[in-house]
């Protein structure tokens, strides 16, 4: 209660200051909301006001209509407003539509003078709206160093200037020579490497399946001794290959010395070489009876 009283006693103090409205009026602040004032030229018909207005106060209606391109290029459909109308006795003034507004048509002017007798002529049409646009005060200047607003810029700018991009800084010739043979020679090894390595994976297969399918023939058909000649002979044939499909020794590289190319190695059979995905003959075969003591045991 104390402080109830100590505050107005304060504003009994204080000298009174009566404004002579309508003679002067009042100094607005630029935010103010007072009224929604349209830039028709800015407008692009992409109804995303009306669409967001809690209210539904908005009332667009357009039309297309095509235009011939320059140059003989393609013809273009574009929208053209035919209404804007707001219905301020149902607008709540939320700003939703200023906000988002994607082209900057819509703008918030501080005239709040357009009350009428009566309700139906609250309903303003794009005509109104356009002059109200006169109204609207220029935004507040930005902070030493920032950029200029997009409205003065836009406004001061001829229509037909375009932007051109700087062209792009040339790279020198050097600069790409040494880059060049690095990657090419990087790709040329990897591609040798890949190569080798297919191609002796490929072989160590075909002679595992080749053995083991001689095995089981000379084994079945011939008699102990044969058995024991052609397994001899399997086991020198197999050690050969073995012999031949380890790589070679490589020499120790430098740290700048390019790596060796490998030879190509010779296949020594060409049953080796099997389309992808085949499988041998007697993979599903039940495994034959040796003869001989082998098969007794």
């Amino acid at each position: 209660m104390a402080k109830g009283l100590a505050v107005t006693m304060r504003h009994m103090l204080q000298k009174s200051e009566t404004q002579q409205y309508p003679e002067v009026h009042p100094d607005l602040p630029a935010r103010s909301r007072g009224v929604i004032a349209l830039v028709e030229e800015n407008c692009t018909v992409c109804m995303l006001c009306a669409r967001e207005c809690p209210d539904w106060c908005i009332y667009i209606d357009s039309h297309k209509e095509t235009l011939p391109a320059p140059e003989g290029g393609r013809p273009r459909a574009r929208n053209v407003l035919d209404r804007f109308a707001i219905d301020f006795s149902l607008c709540m003034y939320c700003g939703i539509c200023i906000e988002v507004c994607p082209f900057d048509a819509l703008f918030w002017s501080p005239e709040f003078e357009y009350a009428e007798y009566d309700i139906r002529d609250l309903l303003h049409e794009k005509d109104k709206l356009g002059e109200w646009a006169a109204t609207v005060p220029p935004p507040p200047a930005h902070e030493v160093g920032a950029e200029s607003p997009k409205e003065l810029s836009a406004g001061s700018r001829p229509a037909a200037a375009r932007r051109t991009a700087p062209p792009a800084p040339a790279r020198g010739p050097a600069e790409g020579a040494s880059v060049a043979p690095e990657a090419a020679q990087g790709t040329a090894q990897k591609a040798t490497r890949d190569t080798a390595q297919k191609a002796t994976r490929d072989t160590a297969q075909g002679a595992e399946r080749e053995t083991t399918q001689d095995t089981a023939q000379g084994t079945g058909q011939g008699t102990g001794r044969d058995a024991a000649q052609g397994t001899g002979r399997d086991t020198d044939r197999e050690t050969a290959r073995e012999t031949a499909r380890r790589p070679a020794a490589e020499p120790a590289k430098g740290p700048e010395s390019p790596p060796r190319r490998e030879p190509p190695r010779a296949m020594r059979d060409i049953r080796s070489i099997r389309p992808p995905g085949s499988l041998p003959k007697n993979a599903g075969s039940p495994p034959q009876k040796k003869d001989g003591p082998e098969g007794e045991r």
